[in-house]
């Protein structure tokens, strides 16, 4: 028999992993980027960028879990990202670099709460944030394209990351 919302029985659960977007500007992935930080029970969502708004577009999207999700909008990522590493957060940037390494193969500390920044849907994240990132992961693929869509490529990260939390 197939669960639904009612029916099924997963344990509640808040991890310390706040999710930064850098320019995330496109309202469909938006709407999804709520529903996954509502499904991996992450602590909050910072969209940065100029001019995000919760429209209509969003919230068809996000099937209300922008109600539930602690979420604020900011213009400055940069800003975000120094307020939450002088709070102790280590930054974990998603992303494909010379010198990201494949998040298969990273552990991640449980011990410090984890920024996850994810990046701008035709520039990724920003140079000046992967500076500053203690880490920088990407997903290993394996086709023709060298990237996925961000909202794909964060519900990967999200479930390795909260996995090691388990």
């Amino acid at each position: 028999m197939q669960l639904t919302h009612y029916n099924t029985n997963f344990n509640k659960r808040k991890f310390p992993i706040t999710l930064v977007c850098d320019n995330v500007t496109n309202a469909p992935n938006i709407g999804s980027l709520f529903r996954i930080a509502d499904a991996f029970g992450i602590e909050k969502l910072i969209l940065c960028g100029e001019q995000i708004t919760i429209g209509r577009k969003i919230t068809k999207t996000s099937r209300a879990t922008e109600k539930v999700v602690n979420y604020e909008i900011n213009e400055s990522a940069s800003k975000v990202i120094n307020d939450l590493k002088t709070k102790g957060y280590q930054i974990i940037s998603l992303e494909i670099t010379s010198e990201s390494k494949p998040i298969h193969t990273v552990q991640f500390s449980t011990e410090k709460p984890i920024a996850l920044v994810i990046g701008d849907e035709n520039f990724g994240v920003s140079e000046s944030i992967l500076n500053i990132s203690d880490t920088i992961i990407h997903i290993d693929m394996f086709g023709q394209n060298s990237s996925m869509n961000v909202v794909q490529a964060t519900n990967i990260a999200l479930y390795e990351i909260t996995k090691q939390f388990l």
